[in-house]
């Protein structure tokens, strides 16, 4: 109990909740609601306008390149529409750039450090890729080790994810110097966005070979848009077996199918997916003890598998055209590969900076873009990988 000045006791808690009263009115009389760094709401307009009028600006000239570049139109339509609306919004940016003291610096010191973090993540990306092509692993290379590669081959197909358009990434030697066995068949995949909405599925994949045909390695690059949906990973499975067994079946001389060239002279045909070449080989996978070559004339029993019972793959060839007997074969060894099972290569890559480099590169690579790689999200076809399937190969890039 307390007393007040006319000498009556008053409670605790009223006297508690009186202060909390008063605190609270004058707080509310003396500040704004408003953050640090802007202190009143005219300059969150301030902010907020340049911001606004910034990005108009800028979806003014980028609209006169899609003019251009995109529509094929008149260069002067394009110049008449950039200096009709751009001298209207200029004159906004320079009113709103007047403000820059009073808050509109705000904006502009975000977009600095986005800007930063965008290139930090750009330079050391390039870095990293720059090392995969100078490091690729020649084609002497892989014929001088044979046709087993110097190392026991494994039943199963070894799916190894890499950037590189063409040639062999240095994950792989990496792998092979270092572990006695791998697979019996061998696929570089290379999962491409080009810069459209849709790739239509007849042209999804670009499929060729990398040595001969007794090493079975083959390379596949799959194109998407960047509004196309990528499919889970069994029906990309799917696909993607489904056309390297349909560049077996076409891999003659004189087919007239669609080639593509690369840089370092390898030819890639194209090819699409099981759902779009209706007149290809497709897939059927269900319950069996045993495993065939199905044709659409006949059925061909090639020889018993173990006696329990296993998934059963087998391709469903059209009649025609006929296909050779190394095609029959090749055919047969890709269909066992995949009843054995897929496993997926992913590289995991540890940048650094060589030693020799400047305080400005180590700081970028060996801080900035580490903390990058290691907080940001993956790409989207790594997330739909089975984690049961997947072998991750670390390698350090000194770049």
């Amino acid at each position: 109990m307390l007393k007040n000045s006319t000498g009556r006791s008053l409670p605790l808690d009223l006297l508690h909740s009186t202060q909390s009263k008063q605190l609270m009115i004058s707080w509310t009389r003396g500040t704004s609601l408003t953050s640090p760094v802007l202190k009143d709401t005219k300059s969150m307009g301030n902010a907020s306008g340049l911001a606004v009028i910034t990005v108009m600006l800028v979806t003014t000239c980028l609209m006169s390149l899609v003019i251009v570049l995109c529509w094929h139109k008149n260069i002067f339509l394009a110049i008449c529409f950039i200096l009709f609306f751009g001298s209207i919004e200029a004159l906004y940016f320079s009113a709103s750039l007047i403000k820059f003291r009073e808050g509109a610096w705000v904006p502009i010191a975000l977009s600095f450090i986005f800007l930063m973090v965008m290139y930090v993540w750009h330079y050391g990306t390039f870095k990293k890729y720059e090392f995969d092509v100078q490091n690729k692993v020649s084609i002497n290379w892989l014929l001088s080790l044979g046709p087993t590669l110097g190392i026991v081959r494994v039943r199963g197909i070894g799916l190894i994810h890499t950037e590189l358009v063409s040639g062999i990434p240095a994950i792989f030697s990496h792998f092979v110097t270092n572990l006695p066995a791998f697979h019996q068949v061998v696929v570089f995949l290379c999962i491409k966005s080009v810069p459209v909405p849709h790739v239509r599925p007849d042209e999804r994949f670009l499929v060729g070979r990398v040595g001969p045909k007794e090493y079975r390695l083959y390379r596949c690059i799959a194109r998407y848009g960047y509004r196309d949906v990528h499919k889970d990973d069994m029906e990309f499975e799917k696909d993607l077996v489904c056309s390297i067994a349909e560049f077996i079946r076409s891999d003659k001389p004189e087919s007239n199918i669609r080639l593509e060239k690369l840089e370092d002279d390898e030819k890639l045909t194209v090819v699409g997916t099981s759902s779009s070449n209706l007149d290809g080989i497709r897939l059927s996978v269900d319950e069996a003890d045993f495993a065939e070559i199905a044709s659409t004339s006949e059925l061909k029993e090639i020889r018993p598998t173990t006696e329990k019972v296993r998934k059963r793959v087998r391709f469903v060839v059209p009649e025609s055209p006929r296909i050779d007997r190394d095609a029959v074969d090749e055919l047969q060894e890709l269909m066992e590969a995949r009843e054995a099972g897929m496993a997926f290569i992913l590289g995991h890559s540890y940048v650094k900076a060589k030693r020799g480099s400047s305080l400005m590169k180590k700081l970028v690579i060996n801080f900035g873009y580490d903390f990058l790689r290691r907080n940001f999200r993956g790409p989207s076809h790594a997330l739909s990988i089975p984690h049961a399937s997947t072998l991750e190969v670390g390698m350090v890039y000194h770049v």
